[in-house]
This record gives structure tokens, sequence and C-alpha cells, in this order.
């Protein structure tokens, strides 16, 4: 029986129209590369629909926060607000996210990011389970290898790339596994810093073709056929222009936490009412800003990222591409390249590759799913 490996790889960010831009990525390698629609959201809602196959609203991870109370926060962050505003700025933000995912036995990938302390109680955080893993918060590609006894390898999210890649480069090696997923994430923080045409950007996508050829050429040495696809979860605009939307909010005066509360993202900024006031003076001013959009549930029904409890926002206002909010509650530095807009604008497209036929109705990172579980269908 021919030996076979299905290699997935992961790059961040990568998407279908940066592809473009650099026609030598694994030009000899590839027969087919197609861009692909995205979700609603960033990569913590991305991957969830590309591991499953379903729509945020299916799997439930359209944010890295919902509105909650009481909030899982609210004992220790009463506290924490409390403590100098440096702290805000400063890798104790990182050690105090460590303490209380150990505190609240999270094993997702959970950071506090930057939002203000007084802020935090009012929001749950949504993913506590790490989803890379079989038995997660919903059925993924793993679960079926576990199901059907498939021996695969994931990388370790929590390592850095050149061990995931050394690691890969082992696992073709032993040639024991039928599935891969390599997980390759930096590209995103390189553009978000220097945007997508920097000199950084285009010696990373280099780097990164050395890198997928060596695992390749290496598999061909020990497997009789790898299907290599590489994948992203969007793509990235560069940051044109920057919004203080918290501060057009807070002109209105109204009392956070008493008359409404806001989650500010890079891209889009969702409201929560508790009363009449609020909703009609916050929806009336974001109806004046020309730099975004406020999300219907008729346009969030079309996107799949519709929640009737409200959870995820009760009013969302999504920017334009290549604008961003700043300040925001996730970044404390303003950022050159950005992504989270609209899934139907052409630079928000994802990427699959192969150097196999990729079907026709494969158009949405949604879809990725399947041609996974056709490379596997002879043991599924």
């Amino acid at each position: 029986m021919a030996k076979e490996l299905a290699l997935y790889t992961f790059i961040d960010a990568f998407g279908y129209e940066i592809y473009q831009q650099h026609p030598y990525f694994l030009e000899d390698i590839i027969e087919e590369a197609k861009p692909l629609q995205s979700v609603l959201g960033f990569t913590n809602t991305c991957l969830p629909s590309i591991l499953s196959g379903k729509y945020p609203q299916e799997h439930g991870e359209a944010s890295p926060f919902f509105y909650s109370d009481p909030s899982p926060f609210g004992w220790m962050m009463k506290y924490l607000s409390y403590l100098p505003k440096w702290l805000d700025y400063s890798k104790v933000r990182s050690m105090l996210s460590s303490m209380v995912k150990h505190l609240h036995h999270y094993r997702g990938n959970f950071q506090l990011y930057a939002i203000p302390f007084d802020k935090l109680i009012y929001f749950d955080v949504t993913q506590k389970q790490d989803y890379f893993v079989s038995n997660g918060p919903f059925e993924t590609i793993f679960d079926a290898c576990v199901k059907h006894q498939i021996n695969y390898h994931c990388s370790d999210w929590r390592q850095s790339e050149t061990e995931n890649i050394n690691t890969m480069h082992t696992k073709v090696q032993e040639a024991k596994i039928r599935f891969g997923w390599l997980h390759l994430p930096t590209l995103d923080e390189i553009m978000h810093t220097h945007g997508t045409q920097s000199d950084q950007t285009t010696q990373k996508i280099q780097w990164l073709d050395a890198q997928i050829r060596g695992i390749y050429n290496e598999a061909l040495k020990h497997y009789d056929k790898v299907s290599l696809y590489i994948l992203s979860d969007q793509g990235m605009y560069d940051v044109t222009q920057r919004v203080d939307l918290i501060n057009e909010i807070e002109s209105l005066e109204l009392i956070y936490g008493q008359d409404y509360v806001a989650m500010y993202e890079a891209t889009m900024a969702r409201f929560w009412f508790k009363t009449a006031e609020a909703k009609e003076k916050i929806t009336q001013k974001l109806k004046t800003i020309e730099s975004g959009d406020i999300l219907d549930d008729r346009e969030l029904k079309k996107m799949k990222s519709y929640f009737k409890d409200g959870r995820f926002g009760e009013l969302i206002f999504l920017m334009q591409p290549s604008i961003m909010i700043h300040p925001n509650y996730f970044e404390n530095k303003p950022m050159n390249g950005m992504h989270g807009y609209h899934p139907n604008a052409s630079g928000s497209n994802a990427l699959l590759l192969s150097n196999q036929t990729i079907p026709h109705d494969v158009t949405s990172i949604t879809d990725i799913r399947r041609t996974m579980e056709y490379e596997l269908r002879a043991s599924l």
C-alpha cells in the first residue's frame, strides 16, 4: 500500500493578494492557487472555521471576549484596576495573563491584551479550551483523526516557528504520520508591525518558501505521495488612517458600565446597551462616522456571524479597509498593517495553494476541511 502524507501548512495573514505579489513562492511546486473568502473576525475566529468547516455562529468563536454579567473576572479585576497605569504597557500584563489563565484553568490562547482592568469586569473569555487537540470546544479534523485512528501531527502553537519546523522535519523523516498541520504564525506579526510592502515582509516570505520546500523535499524521500496545501485565514491591509472611536463615544458623556458597555477591537467596536438613551445616542453618533458602518442583523446573518442573544455585540460597528480604531483594547501601539475587515473586501481574501487539484466548489475557508477529508478519505 502506498504511503501518503497530507501536509497542511498554515501561514497567518498570507492573503491571496499578498501571495500574488510574490509569484516566486513555491512556484515550481504549486499547481493551483485559489482565493478563499474569510469570515468576520480575526485569527481566533478564522482558525475554528478552518478546522471545523463551520461558520462563527456555528462554532461560537466570534471574538476573544463576550459580554457577561456576572463576569468571571469581577472579583479579581476590581483590585487590579487600582494598579499603576504603567502596568498596562509592560510585560507585567503578560505575566498577569499567565496568572489568570492558570487560576481559571484556561487551555486556549488567552491574553489580557490592552483591555483596561476596570472594563474587563464586564466580559468573559471565549477560547477557554485548546482547539488544536481532540475533544476541544467543537469538532475538528483532529477529532476525525482520533476517531478513525489516523496518525497525525499538529504543531504546538505555544512553540516557536523554528521549533515547529524542526519537529515536522522529524515527523516526516519517521514517516509514521498520515496528516500534518504545520503552524506558521509570525508573518502576521511582521506585517502588523512593518506593513505588507516592507523589506521585512518580503524576507519573511522568502524564508517561509525555503522552510516549506525543505520539509516538502524531505517528505518526498519517505512517502510515495505528498499532498501539500498552503492555507491562510485572511489577508492584510496597510493602515492608512486611524480613528479615535473611543473618544468619539466618550464625548457623548454616557457612563461606561451604567449606560453602555463596549469592546473596542482594532477594526470593529462591539456595544451593549443598558439604557435606551445610550442606544439612541451611540447609534446616531456611529451613523455620522464615515470611516465605518453598522452591521445590521441581515448582514450578520449573511456572513453567518449572527448571535440572537447578542453576546458578541448588540450593535457592531465595522471599519472600512485600511482604517483602524486607535487606541483600542487590543494593541498599545499603532499598527502599520491590519486585518479583520469585511470578508467581502478583496484584500480580506485568504488563500489555498496546492500541488493537487483544488475542487471548484472550494470557495471559503470553511471548505478547507472538506479537502482534508478528501485527502484522508481512504481512512475515514
